[in-house]
């Protein structure tokens, strides 16, 4: 493990897509942003990016800029610039699979449908790095309009809860590791 970790929160660039909730790894990112008064606004390796001293580290929190589905490019490179170990590396992304307001953090796995990660995972030719999802529930519309929709005023309420969870989450991650806060945050909300 290094003294380097890179927080990646995917979503897609540009004014149309502000909002919705295929950008919600955006808005973690933002929010990590304020938190620790972090200007994301650097340009390198195809992303927006800023980074601080946290806890005696070096967090990089990086905004890829090109569509979801091709952002495996950025992420690799960015990884290989740092010299870091995948490890040192956490994605957030959105998933229909999980119930609205509720967040999972894995270590690896699958890229479960997500055309993000599996991009990421072609890019790093593996599934060995930690993610942190976030539920936006699923929808009978199509996948791709749902996604690319924002949220209804139901929802607004708790993404802005899961967003902070999110944030805390990412934090702690970066503190310690991902088993510490996969215990810590996937434990309690297996009953939410």
């Amino acid at each position: 493990m290094s003294e380097t970790k890179i927080i990646v929160g995917l979503g897609n660039p540009g004014k149309a897509y502000i909002g919705t909730r295929h950008n919600i790894g955006f808005r973690v990112i933002d929010t990590i942003a304020k938190t620790l008064e972090i200007k994301v606004k650097k340009r390198k390796f195809g992303a927006i990016y800023g980074q601080a001293e946290f806890e005696s580290k070096k967090l990089i929190l990086l905004k890829p800029q090109s569509f979801m589905n091709r952002s495996g490019h950025v992420i690799a490179t960015a990884v290989g610039y740092y010299r870091l170990d995948l490890e040192d590396l956490l994605v957030i992304v959105d998933d229909m699979a999980l119930d609205v307001g509720r967040i999972r953090l894995r270590a690896k796995g699958s890229a479960g449908g997500h055309n993000g990660l599996a991009d990421i995972i072609e890019k790093l030719g593996t599934e060995e790095f930690s993610r942190l999802r976030i539920g936006i529930g699923q929808s009978l519309e199509s996948s791709v309009d749902f996604v690319l929709d924002v949220p209804n005023a139901d929802e607004q309420p708790v993404l802005e809860s899961t967003v902070e969870t999110a944030r805390d989450a990412a934090l702690y991650w970066a503190v310690y590791d991902i088993e510490s806060a996969m215990n810590k945050y996937n434990a309690d909300r297996s009953e939410q």
